[in-house]
């Protein structure tokens, strides 16, 4: 039998492609969402292509009781928390949102995992918790100061995990990452999220012509004026992750750990890289632009190479490929 692992959030972009990696590793997976961002789609497509015995999943609130959960499911290692909201434009709006689900959720979990002898967490966290970059690269000593209540509501859990690690025995590794791109290499699993808010994500979109494009960024003090940001494929991501439940159950300590690629592409950057990958134009619109948005963003990964042993592997025309593979099987995502 593989080794048994929770993961929370398991219907999301992120959390289906990583599901998917960890049961190609071997793992067997329990796996929870709401479906209230996620689908089940995908991991009934998973459950089909591993069995039941190998991915089981359950429909709840992170916030509610999970008793079922583990009163079916025994002898889960370790749990990869991906399940929150995550879009920083709707929190500017609507913190309560953030700080009811993220938190409140997050911290039922914690203490529920504590209570079952599950002492091994890796949490989904984000470069949102440093705000505005006072430097660049930013190392995991950056000071955190979120510029934005999703970037508040991930930097408070961050901090609750921090002390049941001092107080109540707690393993964990927090990795923040920065921008996510890309799908599974075969196509099988992708991003669903219509609108999107992720930019490379929207550029393929357009560029295959499933839907309209348009530029969601303010005008920032940057050489051509757009954000700059780093763009990790997803599946180098859900590697980290799989190496963070490794480097735990041998025994490692708690740490924080930056997951990016150490450069950085602007917003104008990306959308040419998308044309010339595609070989396709893609007519610009712009909209209203997002709040609670800073000019740069690029990573140091120097401590996940130390500590993980990771390093990015796939390329922005990987990650490219990747989605046009996945689009052009999902032009609407898991609804079509």
């Amino acid at each position: 039998m593989g080794k048994k692992i929770l993961i929370t959030g398991a219907g999301g972009y992120i959390g289906s492609v990583t599901t998917y990696l960890f049961l190609q590793n071997g793992f067997e997976v329990v796996a929870i969402d709401n479906f209230s961002t996620g689908y089940k789609k995908p991991l009934e497509v998973l459950q089909k292509k591993f069995g039941q015995a190998k991915l089981r999943y359950y429909e709840v609130n992170l916030a509610d009781d999970l008793s079922q959960v583990f009163d079916a499911e025994k002898e889960i290692v370790a749990a990869v928390h991906f399940a929150a909201n995550c879009l920083v434009d709707e929190s500017m709006r609507n913190p309560q949102k953030y700080f009811s689900n993220n938190v409140c959720g997050s911290q039922n979990l914690l203490v529920t995992l504590l209570a079952q002898g599950i002492d091994k967490v890796v949490f989904s966290s984000t470069c949102a918790v440093y705000g505005e970059a006072e430097y660049v690269p930013i190392g995991e000593d950056h000071p955190t100061n979120p510029a934005n209540p999703y970037g508040a509501s991930k930097r408070i859990v961050e901090q609750i995990i921090e002390w049941y690690g001092k107080q109540s025995g707690l393993n964990y590794v927090i990795l923040r990452y920065f921008n996510v791109c890309g799908a599974s290499e075969d196509g099988l699993i992708g991003d669903s999220k219509k609108p999107s808010v992720l930019l490379m994500q929207n550029a393929v979109r357009g560029a295959l012509g499933i839907g309209p494009f348009q530029l969601t960024c303010p005008t920032v003090d940057t050489p051509d004026k757009t954000p700059i940001r780093d763009y990790i494929n997803v599946v180098d991501l859900a590697n980290a992750h799989l190496k963070a439940v490794n480097y735990l159950l041998g025994g490692g300590k708690s740490e924080i750990i930056n997951l990016g690629t150490g450069t950085g592409n602007s917003v104008l950057e990306i959308v040419s890289r998308v044309q010339e990958v595609t070989g396709e134009k893609i007519s610009m619109g712009k909209t209203t632009p997002r709040e609670g948005e800073y000019a740069k963003m690029i990573a140091s990964i120097k401590k996940a190479k130390r500590v993980l042993g990771w390093q990015p592997e796939r390329s922005i025309a990987d990650s490219i490929n990747s989605l046009a593979s996945w689009y052009k099987k999902h032009p609407h995502g898991w609804e079509g």
